[in-house]
């Protein structure tokens, strides 16, 4: 077959001199180019890693991680000029439109069969770590407020044992806000969404969930052992009051609060339209409202799927909003303000269509 010919696509430039590249390619001629629409999609230090082998002396053919083609024939350029040239403006939208769905359609019998048993590993580690911490929820059933803080730990070693087990790359950001007192909020697409949250939000935090949470197996026995809230949806006066309770609670025992304002799972990944049960909570306490971004989570692990994808995923903390000065009689416009700040975080296959 002769040598192979070896491109590679990296998000990170680095340049080489021509004549040295020239002289290495009798046996490899190694392409640097700066693919944009892969890294923005990757935001990582190797983002948009694309790679191919062809025949010696055959023209490169269509090659882009994801699907989407880019034409590599003849020496390749480099830098943004090479980003330009091999990635058109259609080329690019058509790039990011592939690496949003790169993870769609892969059926590969040994995709299925890993994430399958990852799933089961994680099912039985939580089930583990949920009977351990059952016992001691029983233990301290004398200290309802300690019982809080001990859900809080368990919170935090499953969910991070959990995201281990699972594999999904994780980033980070505005992680200065993750400690600080208020009511965080979250938007939720994916189980994933729940594994997160319980890792990262801080102890001391009180979740607030619907009150048939407590059927779920074992886990939701363990909620209400822990002193977490529950509301009933059905009934919208009742729940307000609950959530006035709620917020006496976490301003009497110094705790934070943690609630999705979606109120339920969004079946598409994009956001749904929010409840106000967090904006009357913050008018009773007055916390800071602190909004947590997950991005990412729709495409790793879909609703009514066994199957969970490497996608990477992204835990965006923005800075806290002040409630001291909110007013009661604007409620609608401080749920607006705040689903606003979501749909300008959020990347564009998991805003809000019109029609939603």
């Amino acid at each position: 077959m002769g040598f192979l010919r070896t491109q590679f696509s990296y998000s990170r430039i680095e340049e080489e001199d021509p004549e040295e590249l020239e002289h290495r390619k009798p046996r490899f001629l190694i392409y640097r180019v700066l693919d944009e629409a892969m890294l923005d999609k990757r935001g990582g230090k190797f983002g948009g890693l694309a790679f191919g082998l062809v025949p010696a002396g055959a023209a490169p053919r269509e090659l882009l991680r994801g699907g989407a083609p880019v034409p590599c024939a003849g020496e390749a350029p480099r830098g943004a000029a090479a980003a330009e040239e091999l990635l058109p403006a259609s080329a690019a939208a058509a790039a990011a439109a592939a690496a949003e769905e790169e993870f769609a359609d892969d059926d590969k019998w040994s995709t299925v069969v890993v994430s399958v048993v990852r799933i089961v590993v994680c099912f039985v580690s939580m089930m583990v770590t949920t009977f351990i911490w059952a016992v001691v929820m029983v233990v301290l059933l004398p200290w309802p407020y300690a019982r809080i803080r001990q859900g809080n730990v368990y919170g935090h070693v499953t969910g991070r044992m959990l995201m281990w087990i699972l594999g999904n790359p994780i980033k980070i950001e505005g992680s200065e806000y993750s400690n600080t007192r208020g009511i965080y909020i979250c938007n939720h697409a994916s189980p994933l969404d729940i594994f997160l949250i319980m890792w990262l939000t801080p102890t001391g935090t009180v979740g607030i969930a619907k009150k048939e949470i407590i059927w779920y197996p074992l886990f939701g026995q363990l909620y209400v052992l822990a002193n977490h809230l529950r509301i009933d949806r059905s009934n919208p006066i009742a729940a307000i009051e609950s959530m006035k309770e709620a917020a006496k609670i976490i301003v009497k025992k110094n705790l934070s609060l943690i609630i999705f304002p979606e109120g339920t799972r969004s079946k598409t990944g994009r956001l749904l339209p929010f409840k106000k049960g967090f904006v009357h909570i913050a008018l009773q306490s007055r916390l800071p409202i602190v909004p947590i971004v997950l991005t990412g989570t729709h495409r790793a692990w879909r609703k009514n799927s066994l199957r969970v994808r490497p996608a990477p995923l992204t835990v965006k903390y923005l800075p806290p909003i002040k409630t001291v000065d909110w007013e009661p009689g604007k409620i609608n416009e401080h749920v607006e303000m705040v689903h606003d700040l979501y749909v300008e975080n959020l990347p564009e296959s998991q805003k809000p269509l019109v029609s939603e």
